[in-house]
């Protein structure tokens, strides 16, 4: 998204294990031949369509960024926010401005030093319109002077000011509780800027500052990552990582020895979740702070008269899509907010199943009856045949209202950067955490004046109750302004949501400390391999 828009890994491999299986054959691309298995992980890999942490947008690109880039903090595999660059901090009374003091002797790939300079220039050129983030506004808005610099009307960003080599001074327009959490997305990373400005290319040779540097990056085969010898913390305890790009189907991968780590999906989840089969003592399974939401387009006919959305809402049976289709391993959503979330409420009232309540609410719209309806299609990722998720949405629609919906396929990899101009009277849109902090997905996805509000939802009531929650520093009372902004956005029925997310992971037993958290987070430097 999240923004951002914050795709699942796990979705677009999903995608390309189908195309795998479409095609039935299995890539027979070399490997790296001067790398060997034991001192390298090797795992499965999709090519990224950039590395500067400016532009990323969604998880393919950002699983490499946060090994090969670091900022001021970051988020450790608790997760608690963290230290990176920035060694200590310190806040006003006013909860406004922020100082910062970097650890000294902190040094770019190429041994060059790291200054509050740099991230003042960092800082600048994302929000730098000619840059052409997506995820500046969102993620370091709050800065004064960001927004002046987005629209292209100053060159400098007041609210970042350079005291001194190792102290950086950031002055946000508001105290927010969740600012230093958002300082943790790669938008706000340091880069080197004469890596920068040395070609338009320039992060295909990225000059980063994080535990791994890129030292081969073959398209559509492999990337390899090595390890930091001048890294700022305890360096990474392994020499390389190896990600096998477009290598086939990983499960098969992972069975045969190719890869160290895989997800699994629901053609192989069974037996692997059979205690008997030797894969189970391999598994671990982990909840993920995310949600699998439809989208409604209210700019748009039929979705702009709120009965019709919640028709659609009310004629999908969410349980029976995630008992049949994806056989249990995701939880049903009522809500936005997942579980472990701060702000989760186990109570929300969402919009269940309930086939005549949907065509009774249809019959009350300004339409009366599914005849009466324009055209409706539903954005989705993908290449081929609709998934079996979709497939189902489309039936229940079909089944409980009496309505046709066509769907419409935009690549997986570009899909977070073209939803919000492409969007079609419905999309699928999956949002993972960047911090954990319900303003991360309430506000940022549904207050009128976000640039990730996809659905372009808009709400006044909601609106001022995310504004108070902003700067409301009582964490009870913040808490209780977005439930109840959550439960106002399910009864008007902003979206559809589906699932929360869990992640289903195989790791070989010789790896160890490999965090798996929902967070994106530099984790490769916790791993190690044992011989084998």
């Amino acid at each position: 998204m999240k923004r951002k828009l914050r795709l699942s890994l796990q979705i677009v491999c999903a995608l390309i294990v189908l195309l795998s299986l479409a095609t039935g054959c299995e890539s027979e691309k070399p490997g790296p031949t001067d790398i060997t298995s034991e001192g390298a992980l090797t795992l499965f890999g999709t090519a990224p369509l950039t590395l500067d942490p400016a532009i990323a947008r969604s998880e393919i690109p950002i699983t490499y960024i946060v090994e090969i880039f670091s900022g001021l903090v970051s988020f450790d595999p608790e997760p608690n926010l963290t230290p990176e660059i920035a060694e200590s901090w310190e806040m006003s009374s006013d909860g406004k401005t922020y100082t910062f003091h970097l650890r000294e002797g902190v040094k770019f790939h190429n041994g060059k030093e790291v200054t509050a300079t740099d991230f003042k220039y960092s800082l600048e050129r994302a929000c730098d319109p000619t840059t052409g983030s997506q995820t500046a506004d969102t993620f370091l808005g709050d800065i004064v002077g960001v927004k002046e610099r987005l629209s292209g009307e100053v060159e400098e960003i007041r609210g970042i000011k350079v005291i001194d080599d190792h102290t950086l001074e950031i002055t946000i327009d508001a105290p927010k509780e969740y600012f230093l959490s958002k300082l943790a997305h790669p938008v706000a990373y340091v880069v080197d800027q004469a890596n920068v400005e040395s070609g338009t290319h320039w992060w295909q040779n990225p000059n980063g500052t994080g535990a791994f540097q890129l030292k081969e990056w073959q398209e559509d085969d492999f990337i390899i990552l090595e390890r930091n010898n001048l890294y700022y913390l305890e360096p990474p305890k392994i020499e390389h990582v190896v990600y096998l790009l477009w290598g086939g189907v990983p499960m098969r991968m992972y069975e045969t020895g190719e890869i160290d780590v895989t997800d699994v999906y629901p053609g192989d989840i069974e037996r692997v979740l059979d205690p008997a089969n030797p894969l189970n003592d391999e598994l671990t399974i982990t909840p993920q702070l995310s949600v699998f939401y439809i989208g409604f387009n209210p700019a748009k006919p039929p979705f702009d008269d709120a009965r019709v959305r919640r028709a659609f809402c009310y004629a999908i049976d969410k349980d029976k899509i995630v008992r049949l289709v994806l056989k249990d391993l995701v939880d049903t959503a009522d809500g936005i907010l997942p579980p472990g979330m701060p702000g989760y409420n186990e109570d929300i009232q969402g919009l269940a199943f309930d086939p005549e309540r949907a065509k009774q609410l249809l019959a009350e719209s300004e339409y009366g009856d599914a005849a009466n309806l324009p055209s409706i299609t539903l954005t989705s990722m993908g290449r081929s045949a609709a998934s079996n998720l979709e497939a189902a949405l489309v039936d229940m629609w079909r089944r409980n209202l009496g309505v046709e919906v066509e769907i419409r396929q935009l690549e997986p990899e570009k899909y977070a950067y073209l939803i919000m101009q492409e969007k079609d009277e419905l999309f699928i849109l999956p949002w993972g955490a960047d911090y954990p902090d319900p303003q991360n997905f309430l506000d940022v996805l549904f207050h009128s004046g976000t640039k990730d509000n996809i659905g372009e939802y808009s709400n006044s009531e909601v609106d001022a109750l995310l504004e108070e929650a902003r700067e409301e520093r009582d964490v009870t009372a913040r808490m209780n302004l977005y439930q109840q902004a959550e439960q106002m956005i399910v009864s008007d029925a902003a979206c559809l949501p589906i699932y929360f997310d869990v992640s289903y992971t195989l790791v070989k037993p010789y790896v160890e400390n490999l965090p798996l958290t929902p967070l994106w987070i530099p984790r490769l430097r916790h791993v190690s391999l044992e011989p084998h």
